[in-house]
C-alpha cells in the first residue's frame, strides 16, 4: 500500500544498485520488453557527464524516479532534456511526480540552467494537464514516431509521436503556475481528444490512429504559423489543448 506523500524521500541517485532499480521500475510501469529498457550503464554515463537521476522511496523502497541528460541548442546555451520519469501504480496521485520534477528544476537552477525539455504522449492527458497546468510548461513543436514502435501495451502498437514541453524554470510564468496562480490567456485555437482516448487506443486502435494522425497535423500546421500550446482544460467529454500566438 501507498504511503503518504510526507513519507516519501526524494534523493539523487548514484550507484548502480539504485540504477538497477530504475530498470525494474520501467519494466513494471512501461511492461517494456527487455530490447526497450535503458540499462543502469545509461545512468552511470548521465551522472558523470552533467545530467542526473532522482529517485523516490517509501521506506528503502524505490517507487518512482526521473532522469535527465545535459544537451546544447544552437549559441550555445545549455539545457537538460528529461528523458522519463515514471511513478508505480498504486503512489500515483499522491504529487511525487511533481516533488521530482521541482527538485530536477531546483537542481538545473543552482547550475543556472533556464531550460529542461523532454517529450511527452499528446494522447496522454492527465500529462498534458500536469505539463502545462501544474508546471507552466509551454509546446511549440510535434515530432512522428519519434522513438518507433515499442512493445509497450501503454503505446498500444501506435506511432510513438511526441509533443516536446519546454519548461523556462526560472521564467515569471513558471513562478507564477507553481505558486497556484493561473498565467493569463489568450487562446486562439484549441486540439481535443477525447476522454477515452486510452480505452481507444486499447480496444479500437484503428480509430485512436486516426485521431493521432489528424491532430497531430493540426499540431504541426499551428506551430508553423508561431502558435504554441499554453494550456490544458479538462471537459467532461474531452481534454483540449490551448494555442496562442507565442514569441
Amino acid at each position: 500500500m501507498a504511503g503518504s506523500q510526507a513519507l516519501i524521500e526524494i534523493r539523487q541517485l548514484f550507484e548502480l544498485d539504485e540504477f538497477e532499480q530504475v530498470v525494474a521500475l520501467q519494466e513494471a510501469i512501461w511492461g517494456f520488453d527487455p530490447t526497450d529498457l535503458l540499462p543502469n550503464r545509461f545512468m552511470v554515463v548521465l551522472t558523470k557527464v552533467g545530467g542526473h537521476v532522482f529517485g523516490a522511496f517509501d521506506g528503502s523502497r524505490m517507487v518512482a524516479f526521473c532522469f535527465a541528460m545535459p544537451g546544447i541548442k544552437p549559441g550555445p546555451k545549455p539545457y537538460l532534456h528529461s528523458h522519463m520519469l515514471g511513478v508505480l501504480e498504486g503512489y500515483r496521485d499522491l504529487g511525487i511526480g511533481r516533488r521530482l520534477k521541482l527538485r530536477q528544476r531546483d537542481a538545473a537552477l543552482e547550475r543556472g540552467i533556464e531550460l529542461i525539455e523532454w517529450t511527452f504522449d499528446p494522447l496522454e492527458l492527465k500529462n498534458a494537464f500536469f505539463n502545462m497546468e501544474r508546471l507552466g510548461a509551454v509546446v511549440r513543436r510535434y515530432t512522428e514516431n519519434v522513438y518507433g514502435i515499442t512493445g509497450s501495451p501503454l503505446h498500444g502498437r501506435l506511432p510513438t509521436d511526441r509533443c516536446y514541453a519546454e519548461w523556462w524554470i526560472g521564467s515569471s510564468r513558471v513562478q507564477e503556475v507553481l505558486a497556484g496562480r493561473p498565467a493569463a490567456r489568450r487562446a486562439v485555437e484549441c486540439i481535443s481528444y477525447p476522454n477515452d482516448i486510452a480505452r481507444l487506443r486499447r480496444d479500437e486502435p484503428e480509430r485512436a490512429r486516426q485521431i493521432q494522425r489528424v491532430n497531430g497535423e493540426r499540431f504541426q500546421s499551428a506551430f508553423a504559423l508561431g502558435l504554441a500550446v499554453t494550456g490544458f482544460e479538462r471537459g467532461s467529454a474531452e481534454g483540449a489543448y490551448l494555442l496562442e500566438p507565442w514569441t
